[in-house]
C-alpha cells in the first residue's frame, strides 16, 4: 500500500493534504495512490452545494458545518474556487468565510482551483472526495464555483445535489434552461427573509410538476444562513435523501452509474494524456498544428496513426 494511503488510514491530516495536492497536480503515482485509497473507502455521505454566484453558498456551507459538528459528525469541505489569473491557484474566497473552523480537528477545508474546467468543479474534485472518504470523515461537502449554467458535473460525484436559489434573482429561469432542475435532489431558497420567496417557491413547484419526477421528489427548504435559520431542516432533508439512495433500487442504480462514469473518466484522462504526448513529442506534428488549415483532416489522420502505434505496442 502507498505510504500516503497508510498515513491517511491513520487519520494524518498532513498526508491528506499532500495526497490531494498529488491528485491535483497529476503526480505520476496518482493512480497507484487512488487505487490504494479505494480499498479503504469508508462510505462518507457526499453532498454537493451548487447555484449561481451570490446565492450565499459559502455562508450556507459554513452554517451547515457548524450544525454537523454540534452532532459530533466530522466534515470535509471541498470548495471549488475560480482560478487566480496570476498564480493559477484557487482564490480562497470560501476558506476566508469559514475561518472559524480552521482550528477544529474535526473539520478539513480544501480550496481547489477550477484550472479551466467548465463544469463548476475542478477535474480532480472527485479524487479529492475519495481521499477525504478514506480518511474517515462522516460527511464531505462540495461547493461548486458557481458558474451559472455549467454546474451539471456535481451530480456525477456526490450522493445528494442541493441547488441554492435566492428570491428575485431570476436564478430559477437560468437553471431551468441549463437542465439543473433535473439533477437537483433538494432546492434551497436562501435569503428567505427577502421578498419574493412565495413567488420563487411557486415557480419551483410549477417546474417540478412539469418535469413530474419519478421516485424522489426534490423538497424545497427555506434558509436564512446569516441568521442560522432553516439549517436543521436542510440537514434533515439531506439525510432523508441519503436514506432513499440506500433503500431503493433507483438510489442503488444512481450510485452504480457514478462508478461507471468514474471508470470512463479515468480512462478518458489517461487516453487524453497519451494522445497529447503522441502529438507534442513529434516536432513535425507540433509544426503542423501551428500551420493548421484543416483540423478535421489532421485529427482523423493522427487518431488513425495513434491507434496503429497502440496496436504495435500490444504486439
Amino acid at each position: 500500500m502507498h505510504s500516503l494511503a497508510e498515513r491517511i488510514q491513520k487519520q494524518d491530516q498532513r498526508a491528506l493534504a499532500r495526497a490531494i495536492s498529488m491528485v491535483e497536480n497529476d503526480h505520476p503515482e496518482k493512480l497507484e495512490l487512488l487505487s490504494d485509497i479505494a480499498s479503504i473507502k469508508k462510505k462518507a455521505y457526499y453532498v454537493g452545494i451548487t447555484g449561481s454566484p451570490g446565492a450565499g453558498k459559502s455562508s450556507l456551507v459554513d452554517r451547515l458545518v457548524t450544525h454537523l459538528r454540534e452532532q459530533n459528525l466530522t466534515v470535509a469541505v471541498i470548495a471549488v474556487d475560480p482560478t487566480s489569473p496570476f498564480s493559477g491557484g484557487a482564490l480562497l474566497g470560501d476558506r476566508v468565510r469559514m475561518h472559524k473552523h480552521f482550528t477544529d480537528p474535526g473539520v478539513f477545508i480544501r480550496s481547489m482551483a477550477t484550472r479551466g474546467s467548465l463544469g463548476g468543479l475542478a477535474r480532480s474534485t472527485k479524487d479529492a472526495i475519495r481521499v477525504c472518504d478514506a480518511y474517515g470523515f462522516d460527511c464531505v461537502l462540495v461547493e461548486t464555483v458557481g458558474v451559472g449554467q455549467s454546474e451539471l458535473d456535481i451530480m456525477k460525484v456526490v450522493d445528494s445535489t442541493a441547488v441554492v436559489l435566492t428570491p428575485n434573482s431570476g436564478d430559477v429561469l437560468q437553471i431551468f434552461k441549463a437542465g439543473i432542475m433535473e439533477i437537483a435532489d433538494l432546492f434551497i431558497i436562501n435569503k428567505a427573509d427577502l421578498s419574493g420567496v412565495q413567488k420563487l417557491r411557486g415557480q419551483l413547484k410549477d417546474f417540478l410538476h412539469i418535469i413530474d419526477p419519478q421516485g424522489w421528489k426534490a423538497p424545497i427548504v427555506e434558509t436564512i444562513s446569516t441568521e442560522n435559520k432553516g439549517i436543521e431542516k436542510l440537514w434533515k432533508k439531506c439525510t432523508e435523501h441519503r436514506d432513499y439512495l440506500f433503500d431503493t433500487e433507483e438510489g442503488q442504480k444512481k450510485r452504480q452509474e457514478q462508478l461507471v462514469f468514474e471508470v470512463y473518466e479515468l480512462m478518458r484522462e489517461e487516453l487524453w494524456k497519451d494522445v497529447q504526448d503522441f502529438i507534442e513529442s513529434d516536432d513535425t506534428k507540433t509544426q503542423a498544428l501551428s500551420e493548421m488549415a484543416d483540423p478535421y483532416k489532421l485529427a482523423s489522420k493522427w487518431l488513425s496513426e495513434w491507434k496503429n502505434v497502440g496496436v504495435k505496442k500490444d504486439d
